[in-house]
């Protein structure tokens, strides 16, 4: 596949190569690959600010340091991304779902701002966040998508219903008291024989996301791609194999390509989800109009 890769690559960067031409010279990257802001007052700024629009994440009253991959990474996006902090929202609190009316109108405001900023769609970075998925809906026209279980509906849409979906979350516990949400919210309920729940609880490493600790990305690739190979290879050969993959932890991502290298079967998480929504609000430059942000 060499060649093949090398052919790839020189196609994709001329592509970009295309598009940066259209925009003129002042499109360049930061350090992380991604695009630098550029004056708004410049039409040059607002094409290149349009053909990628922003993203808006909500996050917990909680500091650690994210790993490329995960959401409260902004190298993990090609991209601009807007972060808000919600004082007093930890993660206890976001789990249980229930926020105090302090504390609530602070995200309500935190929803607020990022709309103010243009911001094409709204995450959070925690999964549990999906309690809130519509109170944040309320507040916003924008779409919001607080949870990659948001995309679970077009990915069991995508296979039979004797084709198994694993879902793989920090803790295999986590889904069960958000099972009438998720079926409210999403349309499908965890609980059908179609999903298989996987808990990374024990994977060697991983707890350190639960103490609020850096993870060793690269000690715990082996473990978490051998729990998906192990999961996967339970359901070979049955009646109801498995076809695809979810990772509902938004902490999860930075595993997704080793698992999808080891399994062959494509792996969706927070960072799909975020890309395919803003997807939508992107100028296809091989087709169509072009350049009609401009005119917004």
């Amino acid at each position: 596949v060499g060649h093949h890769a090398q052919f790839e690559d020189s196609r994709l960067a001329a592509i970009e190569s295309s598009r940066f031409h259209e925009v003129g010279h002042h499109a360049q990257f930061d350090e992380g690959g991604r695009f630098k802001q550029l004056p708004p007052a410049d039409d040059d700024a607002k094409l290149l600010v349009a053909n990628h629009p922003s993203l808006g994440v909500v996050r917990l009253d909680y500091d650690y340091p994210p790993a490329l991959g995960d959401v409260d990474h902004p190298g993990s996006f090609y991209y601009d991304v807007f972060y808000r902090v919600v004082p007093g929202l930890t993660f206890e609190l976001c789990q249980s779902g229930e926020l105090p009316d302090d504390v609530k109108q602070r995200f309500i405001d935190a929803i607020t701002w990022l709309d103010e900023q243009g911001v094409a769609g709204i995450t959070g970075d925690c999964g549990f966040f999906m309690y809130f998925q519509a109170l944040a809906r309320s507040v916003t026209s924008k779409p919001v998508f607080m949870s990659s279980l948001c995309q679970l509906p077009a990915v069991v849409c995508a296979y039979a219903a004797d084709e198994q979906i694993a879902l793989f979350t920090a803790n295999g516990e986590s889904l069960k008291p958000m099972r009438e949400l998720i079926k409210k919210e999403c349309g499908v309920d965890p609980d059908d024989t179609r999903f298989v729940i996987v808990g990374c609880e024990d994977v060697p490493g991983f707890e350190a996301v639960a103490n609020g600790d850096r993870v060793d990305v690269d000690s715990v690739v082996p473990h978490l791609v051998r729990l998906a190979e192990d999961t996967v290879a339970k359901h070979a050969g049955t009646a109801k194999p498995i076809r695809a993959i979810l990772f509902e932890c938004t902490e999860l991502p930075p595993y997704s390509d080793a698992v999808r290298a080891a399994t062959r079967l494509p792996v969706f998480d927070s960072i799909t989800c975020c890309n395919s929504m803003l997807a939508s609000l992107m100028d296809n430059p091989r087709f169509g109009v072009n350049n009609w942000h401009l005119s917004w």
